[in-house]
C-alpha cells in the first residue's frame, strides 16, 4: 500500500556522513546529518526549517 512508503524509517531517517571534534572542547563534537530531498517541500524555507528544529534538535 501507499503508506508503507511513509512509514519506512530506512528510506526517512537522517544520515550522519560526518562528525569533527569541536576545537578547544574535550569529548564534544559536530555531526553533520542529511536527510533525503523526499522529506521538504520545493521551496518552502518554513517547511526546512521546521523539519530541522523539530527532528534535529527535537523541540
Amino acid at each position: 500500500v501507499w503508506t508503507d512508503g511513509l512509514t519506512s524509517l530506512d528510506r526517512y531517517k537522517g544520515r550522519c556522513y560526518h562528525i569533527e571534534p569541536v576545537p578547544g572542547e574535550e569529548d564534544q563534537y559536530i555531526a553533520y546529518v542529511a536527510y533525503p530531498l523526499d522529506l521538504f517541500e520545493e521551496g518552502s524555507v518554513t517547511n526546512m526549517l521546521t523539519s530541522i528544529v523539530g527532528n534535529v534538535f527535537g523541540f
